[in-house]
């Protein structure tokens, strides 16, 4: 007998895998001359940012899907104006990368990602300086390092705009834990892109005026309507459908899930873009990289189970959980506590997704399996 449970989570991983493959593509396939050639990187994040703001706008206050967060002056200043100026520079410097160096060796460098994160962390004291830790991030860099210097079209510039998104996503991540989760609040994707999309497409102006808008009044590049929509609509249901899949299989599922993607795209990229060549090298450093990734994707699991006591019945797990369902419904959780995470530092975006959710995974395990256990009483 056919599990439906089982069959509709491999559907969502699928659905996942493709819509990030595909958004990644797309961008490229946009942005790069030899194809669709549009090289404006922050124009295609501001239509990112605009659409994603304005379709979230009209779920909360036209359709009322969910409810606005009750945000303070203070809190809007002080947290989300600092997290979306690091979430648009991320996407920004990202972006430009496409247009420098290859969508593999881009999926090579985003291998960093756990090593930016880690240092950050230390650095602002929200992780601990740890040995086994330290010796998994050596390992990495020096896969990455391989990978690099069997790259055959190294390009500085792009390898140099994409490290940086690496590290301002780091900062992203690292200002979400100390700043939102400290003050209790609680967003869920569609009130993130409400309130951070709009503030991150203000501070892409600044920039777009100064680098693309002259070059874009002489360019004879003309606007197609459809391609950008489309794109656009890619990178917004990329955010759905992460949200989907932690909340129906749960953040080790989706680490392992990223990975497998990683591979899937770094093979896609060679067939969809045939000047993209992929050295021996390449895949021994990228191995090399991978193999510290999984590590500490491990380590971090086994962490995250660790403050859970064997002396724990199953009806007090119950409880626990139950109690949980019940305040992720609300905004705003008074009193947070530094271990609402359950000790995981996992975060959704650390699956190196162009368009990733900005809340902790925690949250949307919650807020998925409500959403899907409903679905499935519809059903």
């Amino acid at each position: 007998m056919i599990n439906k449970a089982l069959v509709l989570t491999y559907f969502y991983l699928l659905i996942y895998i493709l819509l990030s493959s595909g958004v990644i593509l797309y961008n490229k396939w946009v942005l790069s001359p030899k194809y669709f050639n549009f090289p404006f990187p922050i124009t295609l994040t501001m239509i990112h940012m605009a659409f994603s703001g304005t379709v979230a706008f009209f779920l909360i206050r036209v359709f009322k899907v969910v409810a606005p967060v009750k945000m303070t002056f203070e809190i809007y200043a002080t947290c989300v104006v600092p997290i979306s100026a690091f979430f648009a520079s991320s996407l920004w410097f990202g972006n430009t990368a496409y247009l420098h160096i290859s969508v593999a060796f881009i999926q090579m460098l985003k291998a960093l990602m756990p090593v930016a994160t880690f240092f950050m962390g230390v650095m602002c004291g929200t992780d601990k300086p740890r040995c086994d830790v330290f010796l998994n991030m050596v390992l990495v860099s020096v896969g990455v390092v391989i990978s690099s210097y069997g790259e055959i079209h190294f390009n500085i510039v792009g390898t140099v705009y994409q490290v940086t998104g690496i590290l301002a996503e780091a900062l992203r991540l690292v200002l979400t834990q100390v700043l939102l989760q400290k003050k209790g609040l609680s967003l869920n994707p569609i009130t993130s892109l409400y309130y951070i999309a709009p503030c991150s497409f203000v501070f892409l102006f600044v920039p777009w005026c100064l680098l693309e808008k002259p070059a874009m009044e002489v360019s004879q590049i003309q606007f197609n309507f459809w391609i950008f929509f489309s794109n656009a609509l890619c990178a917004l249901a990329l955010n759905l459908s992460i949200f989907l899949v932690i909340g129906r299989t749960g953040a080790v599922t989706v680490r392992v899930a990223g990975v497998l993607k990683d591979w899937i795209l770094i093979a896609l990229s060679t067939v969809v873009f045939p000047e993209s060549t992929i050295t021996g090298l390449n895949i021994i450093g990228y191995a090399i990289a991978l193999c510290g990734v999984v590590t500490y994707n491990y380590i971090k699991v086994k962490d995250g189970r660790a403050p859970q006591l064997p002396s724990d019945n199953i009806q007090e797990r119950l409880t626990k959980d139950w109690k949980s369902e019940r305040k992720s419904s609300n905004i705003f959780i008074p009193n947070i506590s530094n271990d609402t995470n359950g000790g995981s530092n996992f975060n959704s975006s650390e699956l190196n997704d162009e368009e990733a959710p900005l809340i902790s995974s925690s949250r949307l395990s919650h807020i998925g399996r409500q959403l899907s256990n409903s679905s499935s009483q519809r059903s």
